[in-house]
């Protein structure tokens, strides 16, 4: 493991009920001694649970994110974490813009650790309803993750 890596991650989208808790359930399957939680950029569903969709997905690939509860990040996250881990562009610039300047908590995209995908942003099934190919670059973004974490 590389010296100093990471321990608390946290993954952000924008409501908290689809993307970022199936990368909070990924990531507790592949690493469960890490500190992990999920936040959104958006408040609209806070304190709900994940979306059906994204809790059927799950479940038939053995991840159970039934137990979340949607929360709202807020600039307290820059201290209890480690590393944020955004799932697209305008949820990065949205982490950035409240980041205080003081902090080095790096913040990633997700696929930034899975350039092999050749995608840059995993797309929201809140919109599309495609759970399953949200699901399969969420996977990838998780192991290269850990791949660059040295784990």
């Amino acid at each position: 493991m590389v010296q100093d890596a990471p321990s608390r991650i946290l993954f952000v989208c924008l409501g908290n009920i689809i993307r970022s808790p199936l990368a909070e359930g990924v990531m507790r399957t592949l690493a469960p001694d890490l500190h992990l939680d999920s936040a959104g950029t958006g408040g609209w569903h806070v304190g709900k649970p994940p979306h059906p969709g994204a809790i059927a997905a799950g479940a038939l690939r053995g991840y159970d994110i039934s137990m979340l509860a949607a929360r709202r990040f807020d600039s307290e996250d820059f201290r209890d974490f480690d590393m944020i881990v955004t799932m697209d562009a305008e949820n990065l610039a949205s982490v950035k813009r409240i980041q205080p300047q003081e902090s080095v908590v790096p913040v990633t995209r997700l696929l930034d650790h899975a350039p092999e995908t050749g995608v840059e942003d995993v797309p929201d099934p809140y919109y599309t309803g495609d759970f399953e190919p949200a699901l399969d670059l969420i996977e990838a973004g998780c192991r290269g993750l850990l791949r660059d974490l040295g784990r």
